[in-house]
Formats: C-alpha cells, sequence, structure tokens
C-alpha cells in the first residue's frame, strides 16, 4: 500500500471515530449519515403524550467515559462524578441525521425518545432540564456525547426539545441538574434528595433556581474537575492557585462509583459571584467549570 493510500485510509477511519458524536459540526466528511444537515421529522410529532425518562441505578461503565476526550482538535474531560451538577447555558437539539445511528456509549440514538448529549456528565446518567423561559421541565436520560459547536451546554432529542417548547426556535435558556441514583434507589437532583414526579418549578427550588443559595451546611463552589485520583486533583489546584487569590481545596469525597477528588474555588456568598469567577477561570483557559452547592 503506497503512502498516498494509506493516508486516505487513515483520513475515513477519523472521520467514521468523530462522527459518531451526536452533536459534531454539521459538514462531515464520511458517508456515515444519510443526511448533510440535521432536522426535524416529517409531519407533526405529538411530543404531549412522552414520559421523562426514569433515572435508576446503573452501574459506572467505560463506554462514552474515556477522559479527557479531544473532537475537532479541542480537549474535553469527563467528570469523576455528576454529584451536585447544576449548571446552566444553552440548548440545541438533534433529530433526523443522527436517527437510528449509535449515541457515545453504543446505544442506538432514538429522536422520539427522552435522551440527551452532553459534553462532561457520565453517562449514562439522567438529568433535569427546565427551559428557563417558560419553566418547563424534563427529565431525560443522558447517553452521548456532545454538543461541540459554540457555547451550547446540552443537545435534546427532538422529541424532549418539543416537550420543552423550544424545536421551532432550535436553541432555549435551560438548567441542567443532574439526578444521581444510589445503588439502594435513592435519588439526589444537584446534590439534593430528590423524588421523580414532584415537578418542583425552578421559582419553587433554590437549588435549581437563580436560586443556588448556600445556608448554614451548603455553600456554592466553582468546581474545575473531579478525579478517581487525587495527584491529578493537586496538579490542577496548582494551576488554578497561579492565576486566582480565590480560596480553593481539593475535596474528596465517596459517591456510589468510588471516591474522587474535586478541585473547587470558593465558598462564594451568591450566584453572581460564583458566575464572575467562574467566566475569569474560563478566560484563563479553564474551560470545564460548573458552579454547583456542596456541603462544607
Amino acid at each position: 500500500m503506497n503512502n498516498r493510500l494509506l493516508f486516505s485510509c487513515m483520513f475515513v477511519v477519523s472521520a467514521l471515530v468523530l462522527g459518531g458524536c451526536g452533536s459534531a459540526p454539521k459538514t462531515d466528511h464520511s458517508s456515515r449519515y444519510t443526511l448533510t444537515q440535521d432536522r426535524a421529522p416529517a409531519g407533526n410529532f405529538d411530543a404531549s403524550g412522552l414520559v421523562d425518562a426514569r433515572p435508576m441505578y446503573e452501574k459506572p461503565r467505560r463506554a462514552g467515559n474515556k477522559s479527557p476526550y479531544t473532537v475537532w482538535g479541542k480537549q474535553y474531560n469527563v467528570l469523576g462524578s455528576n454529584d451536585g451538577y447544576v449548571a446552566r447555558g444553552t440548548a440545541s437539539w438533534y433529530g433526523e441525521k443522527f436517527h437510528g445511528h449509535k449515541t457515545s456509549n453504543g446505544e442506538v440514538f432514538d429522536m422520539y425518545t427522552m435522551t440527551a448529549a452532553h459534553k462532561s456528565l457520565r453517562i449514562p446518567s439522567y438529568a433535569r432540564v427546565t427551559n428557563l423561559d417558560n419553566g418547563r421541565s424534563v427529565i431525560v436520560r443522558v447517553n452521548d456525547r456532545g454538543p461541540f459547536h459554540g457555547d451550547r451546554l446540552i443537545d435534546l432529542s427532538y422529541a424532549a426539545a418539543k416537550k420543552l417548547g423550544y424545536q421551532a426556535r432550535g436553541t432555549a435558556r435551560v438548567e441542567v441538574a443532574a439526578i444521581t441514583v444510589r445503588p439502594d434507589g435513592s435519588m439526589f437532583l444537584a446534590g439534593q434528595p430528590f423524588v421523580p414526579g414532584d415537578n418542583v418549578r425552578p421559582a419553587d427550588n433554590p437549588v435549581a433556581a437563580g436560586g443556588l443559595v448556600g445556608s448554614a451546611n451548603q455553600a456554592l463552589f466553582v468546581q474545575l474537575g473531579s478525579f478517581s485520583s487525587r495527584d491529578p486533583a493537586e496538579r490542577l489546584l496548582g494551576q488554578a492557585r497561579a492565576v486566582l487569590q480565590d480560596p480553593m481545596r481539593v475535596r474528596s469525597i465517596d459517591t456510589g462509583a468510588g471516591r474522587f477528588h474535586r478541585v473547587q474555588v470558593g465558598p462564594f456568598i451568591d450566584e453572581d459571584s460564583a458566575r464572575r469567577t467562574q467566566s475569569l477561570l474560563e478566560d484563563r483557559g479553564f474551560s470545564q467549570t460548573i458552579v454547583l452547592t456542596d456541603h462544607h
């Protein structure tokens, strides 16, 4: 095989691998997807009868959780644990182009089910997504990676986007709160005890709304990363201290998935202060930060 043919084969293989990300850029150079542009299904799909994903305990898997990973030249990190995760940002959706193809953890994407793609949440997992413009909430199962363009936070299936009421616009301002399930079946929403079906609106929930308010036992932190080993956590802490004077720590916690070491800046007295520090850190190259409530 000559060098030109070898290069061509390598290019095709690389394109096929990268094409597996549910929300990769719209133009791909493989024949994996029939469509070059994503689109909604034909007809008037009725999402009103769809039920939320039902959170349940699932043992940690390797599939889809390689960390760090690189897409289109940019590196991303997967969280060591989803416990306490809550963030606000832009949601988009993906549909017919990816329908029937495999997600990052090997499952088949179905645009008519309540699923989602996220860059850093461990998969499979669950999250409550709230449309901040109309107050609607859904629970989705996160089983894919993305979105990888712009500053978008999460990609929902077409069905989930329609149930939240933003499928026509394409994007919406949302809040994503992780739902973690322990082996005994107990559930936690952004670190707080949770029972599905409560349907607490963001404005009624101080953790989910604006809203990330500390109490005597809670505080707001900007988390830079979470690791199963302490050494990389300490290295990240040192990098943060080189650019920031705020108090920070490595907090070790035990979860159902094992022991994790969280690199956190804070505590902060209000969300605005935390968000300002988060923006500063992102400007300095810390691209995987999240704001969360955490116990002292």
